[in-house]
């Protein structure tokens, strides 16, 4: 008889966040609720067996449509009241990836990242480059008032006042999302997409739009998305350094939590980050007060907002 030809399926996987630092009452919920829409749209692509790469973006994409994150509209302002968004996506069976950073009047920047890694020569585009290449490719531009929203306006105002200090309100209220993933043949994505820091400096550009630090993505050993104080994020390269870590026989859960450690302790940074690995393994880990997260994986869903906690139920009764 001849043999036969077995080839291995891989039990796919999605993990999403919606930001580390302090999630107040009167948020937490939509903000909860919203990390499981957006791990179970991209868990869908995934059912009918569709690509991480695929997977990441439609979640990130539901994140950035919910006023509740600091992505797409509920983004945080700039000093000058504007709104700079960053993303950035990474496909670990090529290690290509697409970024970009100080864009504008874009609803869905990592859309327009995609678009950069399979367009172009180029992994990121900046502010006007990136919007001259929204309109070649056709991106609607919409009005940038559509991206703010009265939570964020009141941010802004708050931290205009003398002696206010907004890098310590925005390690409060982070809200960055981000999502990982890995399909059925094994591939592992990643996505990130953000508003930036609260009240920056007109230009500013965080650790989101840069490989190694707001995304990393590879095959051998899995895929990361942070979120947390950028600066420190890039200090510590956060993603290649937990994926540095899985190298080394680590654990997601341990590789998040030993270069948490290490960005807190060396560089003061505080943040979070989801993770999964070649095998399918994942984490959700912070070293934050609370970091929104959801976890899809062999049709359950797991979900939590502080330290220690996890729901779990089943996909179909959701």
């Amino acid at each position: 008889m001849p043999e036969r030809s077995w080839i291995a399926v891989m039990l796919p996987v999605i993990v999403v966040h919606g930001g580390a630092g302090w999630i107040g009452k009167e948020r937490a919920e939509g903000s909860c609720r919203g990390v499981q829409e957006a791990v179970l749209a991209g868990y869908r692509i995934l059912q009918r067996g569709g690509s991480a790469l695929d997977a990441v973006e439609e979640a990130v994409v539901a994140m950035e449509d919910n006023p509740m994150y600091n992505a797409g509209c509920g983004s945080v302002l700039n000093e000058l009241g504007g709104v700079e968004m960053d993303a950035i996506i990474m496909d670990g069976k090529t290690l290509a990836s697409g970024a970009v950073s100080a864009v504008k009047g874009i609803a869905n920047p990592i859309k327009l990242s995609r678009l950069v890694m399979e367009k172009t020569e180029h992994l990121c585009l900046t502010a006007e480059g990136a919007s001259r290449f929204a309109k070649a490719m056709g991106v609607p531009e919409v009005e940038e008032e559509s991206l703010k929203t009265d939570y964020s306006r009141k941010r802004w105002v708050e931290n205009l006042a003398p002696g206010s200090n907004p890098v310590e309100s925005q390690m409060g209220k982070m809200g960055t999302v981000g999502a990982v993933a890995i399909d059925s043949q094994g591939n592992v994505a990643s996505a990130t997409s953000t508003g930036g820091m609260l009240n920056k400096m007109v230009g500013r550009v965080g650790d989101t739009p840069c490989v190694g630090c707001g995304a990393y993505a590879d095959n051998l050993f899995g895929a990361a998305s942070p979120t947390g104080h950028g600066e420190a994020i890039m200090k510590v390269t956060l993603c290649r350094l937990i994926l540095f870590h899985m190298e080394q026989g680590m654990s997601p859960e341990k590789a998040a939590d030993t270069a948490l450690d290490y960005m807190k302790t060396r560089v003061r940074g505080i943040g979070g980050v989801v993770v999964v690995n070649s095998s399918g393994d994942w984490a959700a880990r912070f070293t934050s007060d609370q970091m929104a997260w959801a976890a899809v994986k062999n049709d359950q869903l797991h979900y939590g907002l502080y330290k220690g906690e996890s729901f779990t139920l089943p996909v179909t009764n959701t």
